[in-house]
């Protein structure tokens, strides 16, 4: 009798530690996966970030993301600035570099009637030619992007830089979008020039950044059948540059409605799924708030409404 209840008793106590164990072990873990999660979802809602054009290894300006620590509108510049200059910082994405270098500092910003002005130190005139023009490309687009900024201005030594030193390239008083970046000039004339910007992607060890490129080409079209052409086709120019837009797709028709455009595509911008992948969203609603003036982007399929982005909350 003894025995049989010191045995159930050693059974029990085994049961109990068992479940005891268990119920440790897997609380850890799903624990430790939830924050990670959290976290990941914190970081691509961009709460306290902004865009931010860094070189990738092919010197091409690829669009990330940084964190901001102020709302206002010069210390955001500041910090933008200080994360484009320099060396390799811990805080910018692996694999991504800055664009202005560790020489050249900042004299002063000022803000007025929404033209953000920087204020370099003579050593911005001293930048190497073969990346001035792109230097110039990553800080109008960091600012741009920080939105309520009408145009940039680019100042030495309080003295206005219309020429780049070394390239000779003329530039605008105000600088704007409208310069382009990472251009690429796909000409066989003079004549019938038009300018598009086309989001492709890079991959680098697992992650995914958009990259803006500025095609100028002889072609009439409206831009955004160029877009959907570009981004469909089997070759780009490029090998590091991808897009997930399946070369059967077609752009059905498009129309402007006030601040919307809309684009209507056949059933091949689906995936096996019946869904539209993410990066083909993103490519598309991109491009096009860079080459149209309209504040959202309706992505139709056969004549029905799949997906809406505003260019307010596009991360």
């Amino acid at each position: 009798m003894l025995k049989r209840k010191a045995l159930r008793k050693m059974l029990i106590t085994t049961i109990t530690v068992f479940i005891l164990l268990v119920v440790y072990l897997i609380p850890v873990k799903e624990t430790t996966k939830e924050l990670e999660t959290n976290l990941e979802i914190e970081y691509v809602t961009g709460l306290g970030t902004n865009f931010i054009y860094l070189f990738n290894d092919n010197q091409y300006l690829v669009r990330a993301r940084i964190l901001l620590t102020s709302d206002k509108l010069l210390d955001q510049v500041a910090q933008l600035i200080e994360n484009l200059t320099g060396e390799t910082s811990s805080q910018l994405p692996t694999g991504l570099y800055t664009v202005i270098p560790s020489e050249v500092k900042v004299v002063n910003i000022e803000e007025k009637d929404k033209i953000v002005t920087v204020d370099f130190s003579k050593e911005f005139l001293d930048i190497d030619k073969e990346i001035e023009e792109k230097v110039v490309e990553a800080i109008v687009y960091s600012i741009m992007d920080l939105g309520n900024v009408d145009g940039v201005k680019i100042l030495v030594e309080e003295s206005p830089l219309l020429q780049l030193p070394n390239s000779k390239v003329t530039l605008p008083e105000v600088l704007t979008k409208k310069i382009g970046i990472n251009k690429v000039y796909d000409l066989q004339n003079r004549t019938d020039i038009n300018k598009v910007v086309i989001y492709y992607l890079e991959e680098f060890e697992g992650n995914q950044y958009y990259v803006p490129v500025t095609k100028y080409v002889n072609d009439k079209r409206d831009k955004i059948k160029i877009i959907v052409d570009n981004l469909t086709s089997a070759y780009i120019y490029e090998p590091n540059l991808m897009s997930f837009l399946n070369q059967d797709t077609k752009l059905l028709d498009y129309r402007i409605e006030d601040n919307l455009m809309i684009l209507n595509f056949n059933d091949s911008i689906f995936t096996d799924e019946s869904q539209i992948l993410e990066e083909v969203v993103y490519s598309l609603a991109y491009s096009v708030f860079d080459n149209y003036d309209v504040n959202e982007v309706v992505l139709q399929v056969n004549n029905q409404e799949i997906v809406k982005k505003t260019i307010n909350t596009l991360e």
